[in-house]
């Protein structure tokens, strides 16, 4: 697979749903081990997901946007602040730069939605790579799902 060889965009339906869980399964339940009562909770509801494709429809990444009254729940912030989360890319798909291509479908989404910044929960093997696209870490390490993690912010 080839770094083209992808798409990226805003899930739509119940299939695009099933296939992002598909991923964060893979990744997150399987890989990580995180608890699956954990992984999926009641934002994924009124969430905007955000989706990596193969050129097949194999689904490849995923991550999701909360904003709104969900988002200040989970970071604190105001309204204008999104909160980006469950960032995650199928082992096979790695190294493509199909998770900056997620983080930027996201902060395009944040956008449209007349959000001015993003928060995100980052487990602290991944601070380099928020680094990279522009965000800041702040705040101490705390546990989440018993993986270290630091909160970071970008302004968008």
């Amino acid at each position: 697979m080839t770094a083209s060889s992808y798409t990226v965009r805003v899930a739509a339906g119940p299939e695009d749903i099933d296939a992002c869980f598909s991923v964060r399964k893979e990744v997150f339940v399987v890989e990580q081990e995180v608890p699956a009562e954990l992984e999926y909770d009641t934002y994924d509801t009124s969430a905007v997901h955000v989706l990596a494709v193969a050129g097949d429809g194999t689904p490849l990444g995923t991550g999701r946007l909360l904003y709104g009254a969900d988002a200040a729940g989970k970071t604190g912030a105001g309204p204008e602040v999104g909160s980006l989360g469950r960032l995650a890319v199928s082992g096979a798909a790695r190294g493509l730069g199909i998770g900056a291509a997620l983080v930027r479908g996201i902060e395009d989404a944040a956008r449209t939605r007349g959000l001015t910044a993003i928060d995100l929960h980052a487990q602290t093997h991944a601070l380099s790579f928020y680094e990279r696209l522009g965000y800041v870490a702040y705040g101490p390490v705390f546990l989440d799902a018993d993986i270290d993690h630091r909160a970071m912010r970008r302004e968008i």
